[in-house]
């Protein structure tokens, strides 16, 4: 049995954090960005242009060296990092300081990216979001769910869900992980040991969000904000469907931009995310 929670405005109202006049970048959190490979650094640019518009102190975006010009010039706000192959990742890094990382969003299937990933998830043990070409590698080698930090937010697509063995609820509760199952209505689904009470909860997306969102690139988005979320120290539910909420709803305040469906594109997602801010706490 699992408690039914819709995500509302009063919701996400209480659960955004409001800045302090007297803050520093320190204070919103040092993410990581492991993504991007030969042909897909879009989906890195996306993902990271989306982290920095959702609030973090500082991010470092790691990209295979064909990457180094992309978001250099794409994000400058972002430090650079370049893993030492010219087109896929090899080896993962992770700088002294870091917070919280994000994984997957073009990052390529190369065997070397499976072996990287693998040593990375033997290492590091703080917040997480994996995303797309992780979740693909993830689901091949099923025994590695054994090794990821307990509040790993995983955001996959029906298909890759599939992939991952098909039942979302199961997933989380028995590796304590938090399950994004992205969809017409988005559903969050928490284990127990991470709520308040002591059942599982699925938090559900029914207020916002639009059929334009139905294009490559939009997990992306959701994968940088998430990240930015994990790193300002939200806990990973909360992470989860404050993400959810804002990428939705900037969605929809973009419509009054490219004025249909057929027209949106996940960079205008992004250019609204500062909109869905200030209406989420109005």
């Amino acid at each position: 049995m699992e408690t039914e929670k819709l995500i509302s405005t009063a919701l996400v109202a209480e659960a955004l954090h409001v800045r302090q006049p007297d803050s520093h970048k320190g204070d919103y959190g040092r993410a990581l960005l492991i993504a991007g490979s030969k042909g897909m650094m879009g989906a890195a640019l996306l993902s990271a242009r989306a982290c920095m518009r959702s609030g973090v102190g500082l991010l470092t975006v790691r990209v295979p060296e064909c990457g180094y010009n992309i978001m250099q010039s794409g994000i400058p706000e972002a430090k650079c990092d370049c893993d030492p192959h010219p087109d896929h990742h090899s080896r993962i890094q992770v700088p002294s300081g870091t917070e919280a990382i994000g994984i997957g969003p073009g990052l390529g299937q190369h065997p070397e990216t499976h072996e990287a990933l693998h040593r990375f998830l033997q290492s590091w043990q703080g917040p997480l979001v994996m995303d797309a070409d992780a979740l693909n590698i993830l689901s091949q080698h099923p025994d590695w769910l054994s090794l990821l930090p307990a509040g790993t937010v995983l955001t996959p697509h029906p298909g890759e869900m599939k992939r991952l063995g098909g039942d979302a609820a199961f997933l989380a509760e028995k590796h304590q992980l938090v399950v994004v199952l992205k969809g017409h209505e988005t559903r969050i689904f928490c284990p127990a040991a991470l709520q308040a009470d002591t059942l599982p909860c699925v938090y559900t997306n029914r207020l916002h969000g639009n059929a334009g969102m139905a294009v490559g690139g939009s997990g992306d988005v959701l994968t940088g904000i998430i990240l930015s979320l994990l790193a300002q120290h939200y806990p990973p539910q909360q992470a989860a469907f404050l993400g959810v909420w804002l990428h939705a709803l900037a969605a929809d305040l973009a419509l009054s931009d490219v004025h249909s469906m057929e027209a949106l594109l996940p960079s205008d997602i992004i250019a609204r995310l500062g909109a869905a801010f200030a209406e989420s706490r109005k």
